[in-house]
Order: structure tokens, then sequence, then C-alpha cells
């Protein structure tokens, strides 16, 4: 492929991340105390190492993320607020997709819908063009808003070229067209040119149509970190082992076997109401120097350490890299987890303060 544009994988360097801060007008209001230990936990492992970009609805928030982020020992130049409305927290999925072309910046602006109609939408829909409208991004950017309805979760990149997704997730989007129809628009607008379909995986309580950041993830141009189920009695084992199965049939752009990380398979989750929730280990976020992993262990139930051990896989798996586990029980509790409330944002995109 030519060098640009081009859309950069997750591990290339970052000018920051973008999180859009729960409140009591979300879905968060049931559960915010809990939720928000865990956003602040995200906050100060992100600004640690880089910019956090936090969007608020309001001044008040805005004052309330500042006090967090003091008292968590963020350091103010690392802490980015910007003020607009939005529907929830999703921002792996309303967020912008980033394409590098030399010396600037495309953003491109896909159609969100709720994942399909599920959930009211029409804010979230209008946040990348707010933040454009708002100076968050460098002068000379080119902001693309697109009518084709994509979520940032449901593609991964290796930066080469190559994407990796799940079938069902993008059919369902797009009932009206075919495979060659959506790979012919997603050539021109991801500027990808080689597509790796996954026909199996799916977790109980998704509501995105098996995305593929739950699923299977690029961690290097030659390696692929999944999410593995290893128990027989699990009603996940048949078609996440069918998932195994077809990643290890799928080759590099040089025709070698992708290198196989399996994550392990987390203890199940349930809330209150008995809903199976929606667990994944493959829902990390690659930051600069470092892999923020969802963590789900519940410290009073006994039994194998299973984030420690999904901790070592992605150790091995991100060598150079540190391994920062992040609780996010409260997270699945509204069908996501660590990386769909997150977006990345490439080296050189964001505006000077």
């Amino acid at each position: 492929m030519s060098n640009t544009p081009f859309w950069p994988a997750e591990w290339a360097p970052q000018d920051g991340v973008l999180i859009a801060w729960p409140h009591a007008g979300t879905d968060w209001a049931g559960n915010l105390a809990d939720v928000e230990h865990t956003y602040t936990r995200l906050l100060a492992a992100i600004a640690g190492r880089q910019t956090a970009i936090v969007c608020v609805p309001d001044a008040a928030l805005a004052q309330r993320v500042e006090a967090i982020a003091r008292t968590a020992g963020v350091a103010p130049q690392r802490l980015r607020q910007v003020t607009l409305p939005y529907d929830d927290t999703w921002l792996r999925d309303s967020g912008p997709l980033t394409l590098i072309d030399g010396d600037r910046h495309q953003l491109l602006d896909f159609r969100f819908t709720g994942w399909g109609g599920k959930f009211d939408a029409n804010q979230d829909d209008r946040i990348v063009a707010n933040l454009v409208e708002l100076g968050l991004f460098r002068p000379g950017s080119v902001h693309h808003h697109l009518p084709f309805v994509l979520e940032g979760g449901a593609v991964e990149t290796d930066g080469e070229g190559s994407l990796l997704s799940t079938w069902h997730c993008l059919a369902t989007r797009h009932p009206q067209r075919s495979r060659e129809q959506i790979e012919a628009t997603l050539t021109q607008t991801l500027k990808v040119d080689r597509f790796l379909w996954l026909e199996n995986g799916a977790l109980a309580g998704d509501d995105t149509d098996a995305h593929i950041d739950t699923l299977a993830r690029f961690v290097s141009p030659q390696a692929i970190a999944y999410q593995a189920c290893d128990d027989r009695g699990d009603g996940h084992y048949p078609a996440l082992s069918a998932m195994a199965a077809e990643l290890a049939q799928l080759r590099t752009r040089d025709g070698q076997p992708y290198q196989l990380h399996a994550l392990p398979w987390p203890k199940p989750v349930h809330d209150a109401d008995g809903r199976r929730l929606a667990a994944s280990y493959a829902n990390f976020l690659v930051i600069n120097g470092a892999v923020l992993m969802p963590g789900y262990d519940d410290p009073d139930t006994p039994g194998p350490a299973t984030d420690a051990t999904a901790a070592e896989v992605l150790a091995r798996a991100f060598p150079g890299r540190q391994v920062e586990i992040i609780p996010c029980r409260p997270l699945i509790e509204q069908n996501g987890s660590l990386h769909c409330i997150t977006m990345q944002l490439p080296e050189g995109v964001l505006a000077d303060v």
C-alpha cells in the first residue's frame, strides 16, 4: 500500500485518548459512583503517559472532573476538557477514526445509529463535528462526514492496510449491501486493501452484533490476541472455538500464520438479576508505553486469578509495554468495557493548547 494516507494501528504513537465522563443524564445513573471509580483509574492511567481529553456536558461536571483529576494526581497539563452534549459515553463507536496523511490528519466521521437503532444516538452522532468546531484538532486536519454506518469497535487494523472484523456486524448494519460493496466502501474510506472476515464469535449480553474489539485484536502485523473459551460447559464454547479455528487459518500479508495469543476465559459475571454480562479481556486499550486491560475478578470470590493470567498473556503479546489492569466490572453492567469507552488520537492530531 501507499504510505499515505493510512489508518494507523492502535500501538502507533498517540497524542491522547478521548473519553466522555459519565453523569446522571446517561445510562450510568444507577451505578454512577462505581463507574466513576473506573473512569478515575482510567483517567490517571492515560494521563500518566499522554493527554486525556475528557468530554463533559456542562461547567459543573467540568469542575467535578478537575477536582477528581487533582485528587488522583493527574498533572493539569495532561487533562484537556471539552464541553459538548452526548447521549452516552461509548466513544469507541461515536468518536473519530483517524487517518494519517503526511503531516495532516483525516478525521473520519461515520454515521453512528446506536448500534442499528437500538438506542437514541442523535447527540452522539454529532460528537465528531462538535469536536472539530471546538478546535480540538490541529488546523489543517480534514473532517470527512460520511453517510456510511460504522462503529470503531467493529473494525481493527494492523496499520499496514489489513482490516479484521466480523462479517455478522457489518452485514447487520448494511443488509442491502453485498460483501463486495461493503469492502469497496471500506477500501475507499479506511484506505485498507486486505480483509480478514470472521464468521464466528459473539458474547452474551453484547448489544453490538459482535464487535471485533470484544473478540480478536491485532497486537502486531504478525500477531492477534483473542478471547478464548476453554469451558466446554459454557454456552460460548462452540462459537468461540470456531472463531479460534478461523483465526488459525488466517495468514499475514506475507502468507505466514498469525502468532495467536489466547486470552483466558473470564469467570462468568452476572448482574443482580442474573443476566450474563459480556466480560472480555480482548477489550483492552493500547496507549503510549502501556496496555490498559479490563479487570473483572471479584476479590471475594475464590478461584484462579484470571485477571492476572490475562495480564501475563498481554505482556507477552506487547513486549516492552506495561500492562495495567483497570477495574471494569461496573462497565459491563451496560454491555461494554474498557476499549468501548475510549478512542485514541494519533500523534500530531491535537491542536496546541
